[in-house]
């Protein structure tokens, strides 16, 4: 990798007012910059994108086939990174919603819940290998869909991906033994509807599990994230998966309406907001649907004294910039010791100053693109409401793309509990930073909030993890790292963060029915 030494310094920008702009990071007149160090100029390493094959317009996929949309509207899917459109995306109707629910009934009904489980885990495995084998393709997509780095892409979707219809695979013929002196039986047709963070895992998470149950699926992705879903499709095609056993139907909010409410749907799946998931919760009352949640977070990483500074600070930017904040387990609330608190943001700052941002599909670029306008400005407008509030916002002072919606890393200190930022999912790369004195007071601040996803603790003390870990109100809890995940280990939380597991023997459980 060819790179040269940049003879400008790189500066952090205490904001005082409006945060840098999404289109050109033009700096104000009041701030305030502080020079410390040289930056690395690296030189553009895209990864190839030419021989991807995207496909101008996108049909729906029921019953083992692509066909069109009963209304015949289509909407754009848009290139965050460049605002160019990227394909069209079939918008499904309620016409749509019962054929796709019918084929997954008639292939549970038929076949899929006949099938021996060893032969259910074949084609799982199949899935798996086809996977691994476009693992490159379908990473690009992705990046270009979504807005998020190669990187993040290749390294980690993308193999959790495979692994999790691996790990599934396994667990096909073996229901019995999963839950001893029971009797396993799939629910029937399972409706599946996941977020734009990440599109395809998500879509592992939920498929695989299902799959390996018994189930069959209605499967419904954001309508920002759709390609790489559709994508999937044809790797079913190619599989030979028996027709109707999973079903992609693409569309807005309405489309996921009518698949909530359709009579026919025994298992509801869904992660996304905290306010869809109560709307979700009151549709499924007095029901005989089955419903498990995956909502939103507020995760505070703790670091204690004791911390390995410059290991806690790397999992903070692992955290919460490398994924654009794009995560509803995003440690987006920092809590440091008071004792370390200024080591820790001299830390912090120097290395959110050599992040990059940029072009999604460089393999040097750091932060990719934000999801979409309507997020940019979400996060413009909470971090607006830090600035009115009084925290102060440190910013690397750099350059954004003139296209595309583009965020710059940030955090904010000086801030209280009382604060939007502080109580608010931001979904973005942006993280507030607060002091504790004590363990009881690092444990107050962290279970304050609505939510109970996920944390972090950072020590070198075993017997302080164990002890905060346990007074922590949070579903998965990191200690001395964050945000790594294993198709083995369940993940979800409670409160409002939803309820019901993915991943590991848990996420079995929610597509099962025991007698």
């Amino acid at each position: 990798m060819a790179r040269k030494k940049s003879p400008v310094a790189a500066a952090v920008v205490l904001r005082e007012a409006k945060p840098l702009a999404a289109n050109g990071g033009v700096l104000a007149p009041n701030e305030r910059r502080l020079n410390f160090g040289e930056r690395w100029a690296y030189a553009p390493a895209p990864e190839q994108s030419d021989y991807i094959e995207i496909k101008p317009r996108y049909q729906l996929f029921i019953d083992g086939k692509f066909r069109a949309p009963h209304s015949g509207r289509h909407f754009d899917s848009i290139n965050p990174a460049t605002e160019g459109k990227l394909a069209e995306i079939a918008e499904a109707d309620a016409h749509d919603v019962d054929l796709a629910v019918q084929a997954a009934r008639r292939a549970h009904r038929n076949v899929w819940s006949k099938m021996a489980g060893r032969e259910r885990g074949k084609f799982l495995y199949r899935i798996a290998r086809l996977v691994q084998e476009k693992a490159r393709e379908l990473a690009v997509l992705e990046s270009m869909d979504g807005g998020k780095t190669i990187k993040e892409s290749r390294d980690i979707d993308l193999p959790l991906v495979a692994a999790h219809f691996f790990y599934y695979a396994g667990w096909a013929d073996k229901l019995a033994y999963a839950f001893p002196g029971r009797t396993p039986h799939s629910l029937g047709v399972a409706a599946q509807i996941i977020p734009w963070n990440f599109p395809l895992l998500m879509a592992a998470w939920k498929l695989a599990p299902a799959l390996a149950a018994g189930n069959t699926c209605v499967l419904k992705p954001a309508e920002t994230t759709s390609i790489t879903a559709l994508h999937l499709a044809e790797i079913f095609q190619q599989a030979e998966l028996p027709d109707g056993v999973v079903n992609i139907i693409t569309g807005a909010g309405p489309t996921g309406k009518a698949l909530v409410e359709h009579d026919d749907v025994n298992k509801i799946a869904f992660t996304g907001s905290t306010s869809v998931g109560k709307m979700l919760t009151r549709a499924v009352a007095g029901t005989k649907k089955s419903l498990t949640l995956e909502l939103g977070g507020k995760a505070a990483n703790i670091i204690f004294e004791d911390a390995a500074l410059d290991q806690a600070v790397e999992g903070i930017v692992s955290g919460i910039y490398f994924n654009q904040g794009h995560v509803c387990c995003a440690g987006s609330r920092l809590l440091v010791q008071e004792g370390v608190f200024s080591a820790v943001i001299r830390k912090l700052r120097d290395r959110i100053s050599s992040l990059r941002v940029g072009n999604p599909l460089d393999k040097n670029t750091d932060i990719g693109a934000i999801n979409s306008r309507v997020q940019l400005d979400k996060i413009c407008e909470l971090v607006e409401s830090g600035l009115q509030q009084g925290a102060e916002l440190v910013q690397p002072r750099l350059r954004l793309p003139e296209k595309g919606y583009w965020y710059p890393p940030s955090f904010f200190t000086g801030v209280t509990a009382s604060h939007r930022i502080a109580q608010e999912e931001i979904f973005g790369p942006v993280l507030s930073v607060m002091t504790f004195r004590t363990p009881e007071e690092a444990i107050e601040r962290a279970n304050n909030t609505p939510y109970g996803l996920s944390a972090g603790v950072w020590t070198d003390k075993g017997s302080k993890i164990f002890k905060i870990v346990s007074r922590l109100r949070a579903g998965v809890v990191w200690a001395n790292t964050y945000n790594k995940f294993d198709p083995t280990s369940p993940f979800g939380g409670y409160r409002e963060s939803g309820f019901g597991r993915e991943g590991g023997l848990h996420g079995l459980r929610p597509y099962l029915a025991l007698d």
